[in-house]
């Protein structure tokens, strides 16, 4: 058996891990049930890879991330390491022929959605698997308690019935305390059941420190959200994000740095896959210096050098917050997370809850609306993926686009349809023609010649079934780009030699439930009022952060995710505020002097006083000035001017 440190030298080119790594691969290859916490970059997916490819089997990684999946499975499959994945809006015909693949294959890598665990296929094919460990990964999903809970996740506890002994390892960047604890429970043993999961006081927790040395975390309150990005890029130089909640907002802005000469572009989940794709890969190779995003944008991107997270908007919690700006300075070197608002940013947490967890006579509106843009009739529907358009969806019915969004969520969260804007399915290709033809056209066609043993070399299958391929990965073993390879399969299959399905996405209302009467229409109330509690004491600890002046940015982080053990980071803005108001004998009597002969020499007001000794930092300056005011040094006058004591 090979040992984890030549499998991480051999794969993936390290010498040693990351700290924390090692414990939690020893835990896993163990047996135990496994907790890591993370930060974003910490290194995570290594943690589930470098065991599974010592365990003698499959692992199973559940992820709700499409982008995520496809990156790691492309990832993997360049180390020659056999991986599939399973995504929404793939035909029951494509998701058998992936399932056939894997258990008659030495896959060892197979992602799924947490929709696909309780499908009668998924079951049907899961004793083949050799399932070895579960990775279930944004495990924070799983907790109502969460701020991104998914009902789905609800099914991996019920996965481990089928798979008794197989441990589970799961992983998040952001649980608070509760959410740690809840994540534990709900993948440990049923009640009432012959479950072989682990009782939750024996998982092992692994939580990396929240610490950033190199991150400066700052807030600002400002007029204008552009000139202080524009001031913020002209000061550090390099990569940047900038995190928008609106997609409007996210061109807006890209704009406006374009014509200050700055190489930006905009990316959110409204656009194609290949328009995302072409956007993220520009700025991961540098060609763009900015982009201005919504939140749909860094999941799975792993990119050292960005230098700063900027946000032009108030991110719902800490936990989105910590995750995206902790985007910045992956390379250990100097970055910044800077935070933008202004008053009318602040809005009443009660008024933003009650947009964001819609009324049932909305929901139950939005759910007809949904059936009728649709035309699907009462009783049917189930199982079924449905093209969606949201855009003409809210013109069509004239329905608000935050309502209906929330309404669409809440509808997700009880189990009644769900909404993906993000559905990916991936190119395939099955070879169509007999081999003594295909060696005839390699003659007549030799540029193509590399294309086609590539082709054949890659996958496994391909002349027999359709399978799925990545042009991105063929370009870089072909060393060309991926646009080419389009082109070259584009004319393969007009010449009758292969079939070539090109990758496809387009955003699907899936319906988990078939179709009912509206009036009909029922959720859980209990849950629903909990969640949106939960939201309000979130929205009120974001809300508190941006207003905090005093308390170290870093800290409060930790300390929200448990974290107590954080020192004062010394680089944020409240540290530096801190350390720029500490005051020493000698400049508080420097200080004192220079008031005293100003204000002798004849009465001022504050104003004048300030503009006076601008040369003295201001915290200092009014730290004295109070002081020397409680003492009777100083006295206001009936003009309101200020004059030294006699």
């Amino acid at each position: 058996m090979i040992d984890i440190y030549t499998i991480l030298k051999q794969y993936w080119g390290y010498d040693a891990f990351r700290p924390m790594q090692e414990d939690i691969i020893q835990s896993v290859l163990a047996g135990k049930d496994t907790l890591a916490l993370m930060p974003t970059g910490g290194g995570k997916s290594l943690c589930y890879q470098v065991p599974a490819m010592q365990l003698d089997g499959l692992c199973l990684v559940i992820s709700p991330l499409i982008a995520l999946m496809k990156d790691q499975v492309e990832n993997l499959r360049r180390k020659n390491i056999t991986a599939y994945a399973i995504y929404s809006g793939m035909s029951w015909k494509q998701v058998k022929q992936t399932f056939e693949v894997v258990t008659q294959s030495n896959c060892r890598f197979l992602y799924v959605s947490p929709e696909r665990l309780e499908t009668p296929l998924f079951k049907e094919y899961l004793p083949g698997m050799n399932v070895q460990l579960i990775a279930v990964d944004e495990a924070h999903c799983i907790s109502q308690w969460g701020y991104d809970f998914r009902p789905p996740y609800l099914r991996i506890a019920a996965l481990r019935e089928e798979l008794p002994g197989v441990p589970v390892l799961a992983l998040t960047a952001s649980a608070t305390p509760e959410v740690q604890e809840d994540i534990c429970d709900k993948l440990s043993q049923l009640p009432g059941t012959n479950s072989h999961a682990q009782p939750k006081k024996d998982w092992q927790v692994f939580r990396q420190s929240f610490e950033r040395p190199n991150l400066s975390y700052s807030v600002f309150r400002v007029d204008s959200r552009i000139h202080k990005t524009l001031e913020i890029l002209k000061k550090v130089p390099g990569t940047s994000i900038v995190y928008c909640k609106s997609r409007k907002r996210t061109k807006e802005i890209s704009d406006l740095l374009q014509l200050q000469g700055i190489a930006a572009d905009y990316y959110h989940a409204g656009l194609s896959q290949e328009d995302r794709n072409k956007k993220q890969e520009a700025w991961i190779a540098d060609r763009t210096r900015v982009i201005v995003c919504t939140n749909a944008f860094g999941m799975g991107i792993d990119k050292p050098g960005v230098r700063t997270v900027i946000h032009a908007d108030i991110p719902d919690c800490l936990e989105n917050y910590y995750q995206e700006a902790g985007r910045a300075g992956r390379d250990g070197k100097s970055a910044y997370a800077v935070l933008l608002y202004n008053d009318t940013d602040l809005v009443d947490p009660e008024e933003m809850a009650a947009m964001r967890f819609p009324s049932l006579s909305d929901i139950r509106s939005v759910y007809q609306a949904v059936a009728n843009y649709l035309q699907v009739p009462a009783g049917s529907g189930q199982g079924q993926y449905f093209d969606f358009d949201i855009s003409d969806f809210l013109v069509k019915f004239k329905l608000a686009g935050h309502t209906t969004t929330y309404a669409l969520k809440a509808l997700e969260q009880d189990g009644w349809i769900s909404f993906n804007e993000q559905v990916f399915v991936p190119s395939r290709v099955v070879f169509t023609t007999d081999k003594k033809s295909l060696y005839s056209f390699e003659e007549a066609q030799p540029a193509l010649e590399p294309c086609i043993k590539m082709l054949l070399r890659s996958y496994e299958g391909i002349y027999d079934m359709p399978v799925f391929i990545s042009e991105k990965m063929l370009a870089g073993l072909l060393k060309t780009d991926a646009d080419t390879i389009k082109k070259q399969l584009t004319f393969l299959h007009t010449q009758g030699i292969i079939a070539y399905d090109p990758q496809k996405d387009s955003p699907q209302v899936y319906f988990i439930r078939a179709r009912i009467p509206a009036e009909e229409l029922q959720i859980d109330m209990t849950g629903y009022q909990s969640r949106r509690k939960q939201y309000l004491l979130r929205v009120q600890q974001m809300q508190d952060f941006v207003k905090d002046e005093t308390r170290c940015r870093s800290r409060v982080i930790g300390q929200y995710f448990g974290d107590a053990a954080m020192k004062a980071c010394g680089i944020c803005d409240n540290c530096l505020r801190q350390k720029r108001s500490v005051l020493s004998q000698e400049e508080f009597t420097a200080i004192q002097q220079q008031i005293s002969s100003t204000l002798t020499a004849a009465p001022l007001s504050i104003k004048e006083l300030c503009a006076k000794l601008n040369h003295i930092p201001t915290e200092k300056f009014m730290k004295v000035l109070a002081f020397l005011q409680e003492e009777g040094k100083i006295k206001m006058n009936s003009s309101g001017m200020l004059e030294w004591g006699k």
